[in-house]
């Protein structure tokens, strides 16, 4: 990792402004850097890496996750304890985590130790060297969150389904990958999935804090320009074509699981801001969603119920969650497609979409306060749109669904013959 000393003067002609407040530099090898000015002492900043599950090889189950653990384990300037050092020896909460389609690698921290995070991110992004006995102990840390995510069926149910509704494709596989692959893991198994896979077009890095545009972009050029990252783009293949099923696992648990869903909108879909809202009104974090007031209020069959819509790059998910009673699972689905069929005969009430409304941009309001969010969003947008709309934006859109509209997609979602089920139960 290079020095702390002064940056040279910059060529802005690659910037531009996509929003008051927000600016957008590409850099000479192709990686994307975005800031938001903010008032704040605070910062966040980090690197976004379009790498996750779903680029994996067969052999490859859990190498994108285990390359993030990796990460922090040494480069060749500092070693693992080195690395926390230099984050917490400043006050910085470094993190990172894994998603089907992306690496996130960021920090939060005062905003006059701004240069430093941004170089020790630069270094475990580009410099990380994997080291044997580094891959020695974090196997031993991923299989122990390996069975402590076994432990929990709420949660590993999930991942079941993903692989019931992507069944052949890697987009199903679970993130940790399994035991088996990780024992057999060699440091150049991941030095060759990042070499193989990392792309300046499908980098961003990302940035929120009190500090001028141009420093930032001073800052990039002299840690991010100099990388020799060739640009390859997505090679990803679309999952194949959706064949519905109902699967019952039998798991020794105290109650049923279930989860019901299918296919559904990706992320450049023009209907996903109405499938958020119709999923909030199903099934969403609000004890008013018609889920939890049927199945939890009236009837007293589940103490969780909630629904989800997850849209991934080419296509998306969306799926009803519920734990009850082992003998209470029919009724609870039964219950289930009653207030599905209800969605998809009538529209909504002109109060019940005010409501609805309401509640979002209050989610969207609590979410532009919270300014890790932010920062993880604006580089999330930035890699997939290459803009980041105003929250005044995203309001008025929200502002303009129409209950026709949620019943068309209603229509589309909720056909019973797209349904697949998948049930744990004793």
């Amino acid at each position: 990792m290079g020095g702390l000393g002064n940056s040279v003067q910059s060529n802005f002609k690659n910037s531009q402004i996509v929003e008051k407040s927000v600016n957008i530099h590409t850099l000479k090898n192709g990686i994307r850097v975005v800031h938001m000015e903010d008032s704040l002492r605070v910062a966040y900043c980090g690197m976004l890496l379009n790498i996750g599950t779903r680029d994996e090889l067969e052999h490859e189950h859990g190498y994108a996750h285990f390359l993030e653990h990796l990460l922090f384990k040494g480069t060749s300037c500092y070693n693992a304890l080195q690395i926390i050092d230099m984050a917490e020896s400043v006050g910085a909460d470094l993190n990172a985590y894994t998603t089907k389609e992306e690496i996130f690698l960021y920090a939060g921290f005062l905003k006059e130790n701004y240069e430093r995070i941004f170089a020790l991110i630069s270094d475990l992004i580009f410099d990380s060297n994997f080291p044997e006995e580094g891959l020695k102990t974090e196997k031993e840390v991923v299989i122990d969150e390996i069975n402590s995510y076994k432990d929990t069926p709420s949660e590993l149910i999930f991942d079941d389904f993903e692989d019931l509704v992507f069944d052949g494709c890697a987009l199903g596989k679970n993130i940790l990958g399994t035991q088996e692959s990780l024992k057999k893991t060699t440091s150049k198994d991941i030095l060759n999935f990042r070499n193989r896979l990392y792309s300046s077009d499908r980098m961003v890095f990302f940035s929120v804090g009190n500090i001028p545009f141009k420093r930032v972009v001073r800052m990039a050029e002299k840690y991010l320009e100099n990388q020799q990252i060739r640009k390859i783009g997505s090679q990803r293949i679309k999952p194949t074509s959706y064949i519905p099923k109902t699967v019952t696992i039998h798991k020794k648990t105290h109650q049923a699981h279930c989860v019901i869903g299918g296919r559904s909108f990706d992320l450049y879909d023009g209907r996903r801001q109405t499938a958020i809202l119709l999923n909030n009104l199903l099934g969403g974090p609000f004890m008013s969603s018609l889920l939890n007031l049927s199945l939890r209020e009236k009837h007293g069959l589940a103490y969780n119920v909630e629904s989800s819509y997850s849209p991934y790059s080419d296509t998306g998910i969306w799926n009803i969650y519920f734990g009850t009673d082992c003998s209470d699972v029919d009724k609870c689905v039964s219950l289930i497609y009653k207030e599905l069929n209800k969605l998809c005969r009538k529209e909504i009430s002109d109060a019940r979409m005010t409501k609805l409304k309401r509640q979002i941009i209050s989610q969207l309001l609590f979410s532009s306060e919270n300014k890790e969010n932010v920062a993880l969003n604006l580089g999330k947008s930035i890699l997939y749109y290459n803009q980041f709309d105003s929250l005044e934006a995203t309001i008025k859109e929200v502002e303009e669904i129409t209950a026709k509209q949620i019943l068309e997609v209603a229509n589309l979602l909720f056909d019973e013959k797209s349904f697949s089920t998948l049930i744990y139960n004793k």
